[in-house]
This record gives C-alpha cells, sequence and structure tokens, in this order.
C-alpha cells in the first residue's frame, strides 16, 4: 500500500524538502543572500529576510523567480542583467547567482541526505511499478540527486537547468510538472504530485494532477490544504499502508 488511488501510475516528487533535507540550505542560503543584498542597499531600515518571506515569495520558484517576486514584495525593482554577471553587481541575475554559489558551498560543506523515509517510500512506490520522476526548479538537481544515491530511482528529470531551456513558466504554473507527466507518457489525471512548497502544490491543482501529496516541513498543514493538497503529511513514510 502505498496511500494512493488505484488510477496513479507514475508519481512526480519536488526534490529539496521531499526527498532531500536540502530545503533547508537554501532557506540559509536565500536568507544570507537576501539579508546581506538589503543591508547594502539601505542599512538603516533594513528588515531581515523571514520564514514567511521564504514561504511566500522564494519556495519552490525558479531562483531568478524567486529573486524578483521577493524583491517585488520590498518594493526594489532591479535590471534584469544576464547569466554570466558577477555575483556582487547590481542585477536580478547577479543575486541569482550569488545565492547559487553561496548554496553550493553550504552543500558542499554540509552533504546531502534523503529523508529515511522518503527513500522508504520510493522503495514502495518502484515495487508497485508506478514511474517515477523529480520535477524541481533547483538547477543543481542532478548532482543532489547523485550525492544522495537517489538517482536510481528516477526516470525522469525536470529541473531548472530544463525549465530554462525549454522557456518553461516556473511553479506556481503548473508546466514544469505537465513536462514531467509527458516524459512518463502519463496523463495528468494519472499522476501524483509530492509537494512541501505552497506554489508547487497550487502547480499541481493548477495542472489538474490526480493527486496531490503536501508534505509539511514547515509547519504550514493548513496552507498546504488551502493551496490545493489532496492529503498532508509529516513524512512520507506515513503514506505506507495506507490506502487512499
Amino acid at each position: 500500500m502505498i496511500g494512493l488511488p488505484s488510477t496513479i501510475t507514475a508519481c512526480l516528487f519536488d526534490l529539496d524538502g521531499v526527498l532531500t533535507s536540502t530545503a533547508a540550505l537554501h532557506r540559509q542560503a536565500w536568507k544570507q543572500t537576501f539579508d546581506d543584498f538589503l543591508k547594502r542597499r539601505d542599512a538603516t531600515h533594513f528588515t531581515p529576510f523571514t520564514e514567511r518571506d521564504y514561504a511566500s515569495y522564494v519556495d519552490g520558484r525558479p531562483r531568478l523567480d524567486g529573486v524578483r517576486t521577493f524583491l517585488a514584495s520590498r518594493g526594489i525593482d532591479l535590471p534584469e542583467g544576464s547569466p554570466g554577471d558577477p555575483p556582487d553587481a547590481q542585477t536580478v541575475h547577479a543575486v541569482g547567482n550569488r545565492k547559487n554559489d553561496l548554496v553550493l558551498r553550504i552543500i558542499d560543506e554540509q552533504g546531502v541526505r534523503p529523508y529515511p523515509g522518503s527513500v522508504r517510500y520510493l522503495e514502495a512506490v518502484e515495487r508497485a511499478g508506478l514511474a517515477i520522476g523529480v520535477v524541481t526548479s533547483s538547477a543543481n538537481a542532478v548532482s543532489v540527486l547523485a550525492a544522495a544515491g537517489l538517482d536510481r530511482f528516477v526516470r525522469s528529470r525536470i529541473d531548472g537547468v530544463v525549465i530554462t531551456r525549454d522557456r518553461l513558466r516556473g511553479k506556481p504554473a503548473p508546466d514544469s510538472f505537465l513536462a514531467g507527466a509527458r516524459e512518463l507518457g502519463t496523463e495528468p489525471e494519472h499522476a501524483a504530485v509530492f509537494e512541501d512548497a505552497l506554489a508547487g502544490v497550487e502547480a499541481g491543482r493548477a495542472g489538474r494532477f490526480g493527486y496531490v501529496v503536501g508534505v509539511n516541513r514547515a509547519d504550514q498543514a493548513d496552507a498546504l490544504r488551502e493551496r490545493g493538497a489532496d492529503v498532508v503529511v509529516d513524512d512520507l513514510s506515513e503514506l505506507l499502508g495506507v490506502s487512499a
């Protein structure tokens, strides 16, 4: 038993916060990036980046969308710049590059650990014969999956690199999940989405997927349900032995 309706033939998992504990590392990198940026811009009126800011404006979104959305919430409008901008430039791309450099350094120092319950769930899904895909806004998915030992499960990967290459709209738009379903040869109504981010749950509902599982890693169970989760769990292992 894997806790899904019998009509589900494929599972699409977000990566950071669903399969691996790297979501906390991303929050750490975003906070340091934005706090440093805001202090340099106006130290006198500095208001730090908060957990609520992360959940509302950044979590689950492609990196540059997160930069734009958070800065807009503070009334800040930066030029786009270009992918090669140095991290200290005053552009959207530069802020994104600064965050990416930082999170890679943090991951290198602290390592990548999959959630044990998620590994058990992936093993159960694989035994049940369901197709497995990863859909993430991270551009570092290949290295994170390999470091966590999870790449052996994954038949389809839609990540930040693919999203940029194929010009897909990021979460909360459903484009990346729809692309993942297509790669697995599955219609959305026969696929389940697993997400810890509010934007990701919104994307699963917007794409009319057959089942949306909210993973409550940040004490936001009610918000996950409000955004469209069919069920909310604290850990994927809770679904084992459960009939949907």
